[in-house]
């Protein structure tokens, strides 16, 4: 945000609405370069994301915690609060919005007719199923008023200016919190027919209740931040180390299992002394009681499977999200090498059975595999950093 705002200044006062779990670093980021000139505004985060700069701030910035990543009755009185204060800015009060992932639960308002308990049933629907983001967020807007452009709506004719951490294919700002900003058009709307039947039914009601939607505003939008920044962050560092580099020609997505496998097999072929960057977002479809873990722990798991099989115990191979956060765990990920399968049997679990049961989190705490780094306050999606030393360590 620094960087950004030095390179391209923005003149006159500001008011500021800021959403997702790197909003917070972005708004102090802002705070840093307006000054004064950011005159107030409402910041909504995870509770735990907010950096403690940015409490003490003042300025006017109200901090509000919504809940990811299932929305509860935070995420309605933080739409609340979001509506309340936009609708309040006089008619000529120009508006900063600053959004990144996780919007999409932190804050709602929902069409008439839908109920808080019908949001959780969507999103713990898209944690479980697999669905490809197209096709979640396809659903998430036609129960929000909010999401598909209704936030921009909301501001109405003022002036106003977005700028955005991608953790989406494409770095599309229609995809980012829903698309808080963007009328969808027809963007997504062919992934509806993929919907199971009770999703479905909440977006048929959704649609008999939904109040006419008005001209969507164009706000220009720029990415301060993205995976690939990440991974070209990581190549740098582990050049630092005198290491070789090699980044992944495109976004990883699919099924964890299967990705950890070929992840794990692709790293005996790198030459010694080389890290693997891969970033993407992997997909788990949970059993009806699925245990603990996430889709970054699910994909280490995986690959310590195969590692052990191909006895590569010349390789390593870190799964985390750049959030800080897997899932519904506080864990980030994993990091797994040949040896991890043989620590969990040690302490008394499977590892196949964790992976059917999707418990990897429980497997990798008894192996001591688990990688805890507590919020990051950003948001680029996950990453995967596989290294090949030079023999056995």
């Amino acid at each position: 945000m620094r960087e950004h705002l030095r390179d391209v200044p923005l003149a006159g006062e500001w008011h500021v609405v800021a959403i997702g779990k790197a909003a917070g670093a972005m708004a102090l980021g802002a705070l840093d370069m307006l000054g004064p000139r950011l005159r107030d505004g409402c910041v909504i985060v995870p509770v735990g994301h907010a950096p403690p700069e940015l409490l003490a701030a003042g300025r006017e910035l109200r901090v509000i915690y919504g809940s990811h990543p299932v929305p509860d009755a935070s995420s309605l009185v933080a739409g609340d609060e979001v509506v309340r204060y936009v609708r309040a800015l006089p008619p000529g009060a120009p508006l900063l919005f600053l959004i990144s992932g996780g919007a999409s639960s932190l804050v709602e308002w929902p069409v008439p007719g839908i109920e808080l308990e019908d949001l959780q049933r969507l999103n713990r629907w898209a944690l479980g199923s697999g669905a490809p983001i197209a096709t979640v967020n396809a659903a998430r807007r036609r129960l929000s008023q909010l999401k598909g452009g209704g936030l921009a709506a909301l501001a109405g004719r003022r002036a106003a200016r977005a700028l955005m951490i991608s953790d989406v294919p494409g770095d599309d700002p229609r995809t980012i919190g829903s698309g808080l900003l963007h009328a969808p058009g027809n963007f997504g709307s062919a992934s509806l027919a993929a919907l199971p039947p009770e999703i479905a039914e909440l977006v048929a009601r959704a649609d008999a209740g939904r109040p006419p939607v008005g001209r969507v505003p164009r706000v220009p939008v720029k990415m301060v931040a993205s995976l690939r920044m990440a991974c070209l962050a990581a190549a740098a560092a582990a050049q630092n180390y005198g290491l070789r580099a090699r980044i992944g020609r495109s976004r990883f997505a699919g099924d964890a299992g299967m990705l950890g496998e070929k992840f794990a097999a692709s790293l005996g072929r790198l030459p010694r002394q080389t890290v693997m960057i891969h970033g993407g977002e992997s997909t788990v479809s949970l059993p009806p009681q699925p245990g603990r873990g996430g889709r970054n722990q699910h994909l280490a798991l995986a690959a310590a499977m195969t590692l052990e099989a191909r006895q590569r115990t010349d390789c390593w191979l870190l799964a985390a999200g750049t959030d800080g956060i897997d899932g519904i765990t506080n864990d980030a990920g994993a990091l797994v090498d040949a040896r991890t399968c043989a620590r969990g049997r040690d302490a008394g679990c499977d590892p196949r059975a964790s992976l059917a049961w999707a418990d990897s989190g429980t497997f990798l705490e008894a192996s001591g595999d688990l990688l805890h780094t507590g919020p990051t306050l950003t948001n680029v999606g996950d990453i995967i950093l596989g290294l090949r030393w030079r023999g056995d360590r």
